[in-house]
C-alpha cells in the first residue's frame, strides 16, 4: 500500500535526489522495530537496515546496521575518531535526523549526517529501510543505497 504522509514523502524525494526510485510501503501492523518490520514484510529480520543514532564526541553520525546486529562502540570510536560513543537519546535523534524513533530512514535527514553501513548488509540482494514513520519501509539494493548515503561500509557489529 502507498504511503501518503509528509515524512515518508520527504523520504521518497531525497531517495530520488540521491539517484534511487523506491516505492514506499505502509504496514498497518507497524514497522517500528526490526521484528516487526520483518514479520510485516515476510523477510529474514537480517534484512532490515537499522537507521541508529549515536554520538561520537557530542557530534551525531548515522549507523545503517543489519536486523541481526548491534553496534560496537568501541569500532564505532576506532572509526569515527572519537574518544567517546554512546547511544543518541530520542530527542538528539529527532534533532539531527529530523524523524522520531521508529521511522528513522537512511537519508532525508534535517541535516548532513557521517553514515556508517554495516558490511552484513551487502550480504543481501535486497534490504528494507524505514521510510520516515513507524509503518513506512522502502526496499533497496544494498550498494546503491550505500552510494546514495555517502556512507561508509565497515565492521560495526558486536562479536558475541
Amino acid at each position: 500500500m502507498m504511503v501518503e504522509s509528509s515524512s515518508a514523502q520527504r523520504v521518497a524525494e531525497a531517495a530520488r535526489a540521491a539517484g534511487l526510485e523506491i516505492e514506499v510501503r505502509e504496514f498497518p501492523e507497524g514497522t517500528r522495530t526490526a521484528e516487526d518490520a520483518a514479520r510485516a514484510i515476510g523477510i529474514s529480520v537480517g534484512q532490515i537496515v537499522k537507521s541508529l543514532v549515536f554520538m561520537a564526541d557530542g557530534h551525531p553520525v548515522l549507523c545503517l546496521v543489519s536486523g541481526l546486529n548491534r553496534v560496537d562502540g568501541a569500532r564505532l570510536a576506532v572509526l569515527t575518531g572519537a574518544s567517546q560513543v554512546r547511544r543518541a537519546g530520542a530527542d538528539e535523534v529527532e534533532r539531527a535526523t529530523g524523524f522520531a524513533i521508529g521511522g528513522v530512514p537512511p537519508l532525508g535527514h534535517a541535516h548532513p549526517l557521517p553514515v556508517y553501513c554495516d558490511r552484513d548488509l551487502l550480504a543481501f540482494d535486497t534490504v528494507w529501510a524505514a521510510a520516515g514513520t513507524p509503518r513506512a519501509v522502502f526496499s533497496v539494493q544494498p550498494q546503491p543505497l550505500v552510494k546514495a548515503c555517502g556512507a561508509t561500509v565497515a565492521d560495526l557489529k558486536e562479536e558475541a
